[in-house]
């Protein structure tokens, strides 16, 4: 198997956190977005809606979507879990993992493409104001998460998930750009500070 996309870079690198914690030594192959990489016939053929990440098994077949992507190596490798052990650990960890998903994580990369020069070649079409207004739906999805946070260790409770890798590396992905945690947000800072220290995180980094 190989995973087509740069693993220190968005969505790819959520993948490649939650593998550094499985401990799972699955390739990635760098795909170069601004270069258009994305959008030549042979990333077609794996990927017709052209984006990262992209598992390829050993037969040729290929699966997308990020979460899809992690539920398939979750029932190969089902320990140590990150989506479930049972039907309702199953659904709540995938309530927390789409609350993340198109609550925070949509948003924020919505805001970055439509307002950062560096994305034009990924949004040739800027809708500044569009961008400006996730921004604020972010920041709102943020607070009610700190207010979660105050009782527990992690998103979904005392075990770190992948709802706590979308938000973690959706957070660290786009602080360069200029997005920042709501400063009325002390729980969700020192969960930040807490999941930046794991060694998966460390190690997908782009300086690592």
């Amino acid at each position: 198997m190989k995973i087509w996309g740069t693993r220190t870079q968005g969505s790819p690198r959520r993948l490649a956190v939650y593998l550094e914690e499985k401990g799972l030594p699955i390739p990635f192959i760098p795909v170069d977005l601004r270069q258009g990489e994305h959008r030549t016939p042979a990333f077609f053929a794996r990927n017709p809606v052209a984006l990262v990440p992209v598992l390829e098994l050993d037969d040729g077949r290929c699966l997308s979507e990020t979460l899809s992507i992690a539920r398939y190596l979750e029932e190969l490798h089902p320990d140590p879990p990150f989506l479930g052990r049972d039907p309702f650990e199953r659904a709540h960890l995938d309530m927390w993992s789409r609350r993340i998903e198109f609550g925070v994580y949509a948003a924020i990369r919505d805001w970055y493409r439509q307002t950062s020069p560096f994305a034009r070649a990924l949004e040739p079409e800027q809708i500044p104001a569009w961008g400006e207004l996730q921004k604020r739906k972010a920041e709102d999805q943020l607070r009610l998460l700190d207010r979660d946070l105050a009782d527990r260790s992690f998103l979904a409770g005392e075990v770190f998930s992948f709802a706590d890798i979308t938000l973690a590396t959706s957070l660290e992905g786009t602080a360069a750009a200029g997005f920042a945690i709501p400063g009325d947000c002390g729980n969700l800072r020192r969960w930040l500070e807490r999941c930046a220290r794991r060694p998966s995180m460390v190690a997908t980094r782009a300086s690592a």
